[in-house]
């Protein structure tokens, strides 16, 4: 652990050294992260336009569970950026010098792809859950922020590992992209209340795929209309349990890995 942390002290030393020299590039990450948000928050804001709710569900409840949602994302761009890996590391062959080095293989390739203008959005969404909830007038508890820490946790552990093991097929096929937009598109469900869903999707995305743990099940815990205390607090379990498929996924990949080239 203690390797790992001076692991990534060096890296974001590094990390600031290039975006100081290239400064630009900085704000433009910025702004798009912002560009982003704002372009999700006014297609909520335009929904509502045109209906007064979403199944029993109000605006501000759909903002605040966006709000949330914004939170372990914002976190898991951050330190876990794996959208290239197929590119960058199987086709180019950059995987051969992650394996020659006596850091983990995955922590090498997190710490390589760290994206700190990322947090970016989390502080959004930390701010659109706190307008949200007083507009919804929420009773605010001492506990509240030590559970909201424990489930961003839950969700960033089930972010990384749905992702982890969705970049391990890399090792198993050659194609550059996979199936990384499909999951990208899924991920975007858990924006909004699952209960809007039919059976087949609300199954989808609690169990196979559970991005409802990434938004609206730790988003109810605080919203009293609907609240969901179990599936709430299944949002760390289902995180650990993810996490630790998605590194047991890695761990074979890795094994299957035979080197760049032909």
């Amino acid at each position: 652990m203690i390797f790992n942390l001076s692991l990534f002290r060096e890296y974001i030393a590094n990390y600031m050294k290039t975006k100081l020299t290239y400064r630009a590039d900085f704000w433009v990450e910025v702004f798009s992260d912002l560009m982003f948000s704002a372009t999700n928050l006014i297609f909520i804001f335009v929904v509502f336009q045109h209906t007064p709710a979403l199944g029993d569900w109000s605006e501000a409840e759909v903002v605040f569970v966006y709000g949330y949602f914004m939170i372990p994302y914002g976190i898991f761009s951050t330190f876990t950026n794996l959208w290239n890996f197929s590119e960058r590391y199987i086709a180019k062959g950059e995987m051969d010098r992650i394996l020659t080095r006596p850091a983990g293989s995955l922590t090498q390739v997190m710490l390589e792809n760290v994206d700190p203008p990322s947090l970016i959005g989390s502080l959004i969404g930390l701010c659109i859950m706190g307008a949200s909830w007083s507009q919804l007038g929420l009773a605010f508890h001492w506990y509240d922020p030590l559970v909201l820490i424990v489930m961003t946790l839950g969700s960033v552990l089930v972010y990384m590992g749905l992702y982890t093991a969705l970049a391990t097929i890399s090792f198993y096929t050659d194609a550059p992209t996979g199936i990384a937009p499909l999951m990208y598109n899924i991920q975007n469900y858990g924006r909004y209340p699952i209960q809007i869903y039919n059976k087949g999707i609300r199954f989808l995305l609690t169990w196979l795929l559970p991005f409802a743990f990434v938004g609206v099940y730790p988003a109810s815990f605080f919203l009293e209309r609907h609240r969901d205390l179990v599936m709430a607090w299944l949002t760390p379990v289902m995180g650990v349990i993810f996490w630790a498929i998605g590194l047991w996924i890695w761990r074979r990949g890795v094994k299957r890995y035979r080197g760049a080239g032909s």
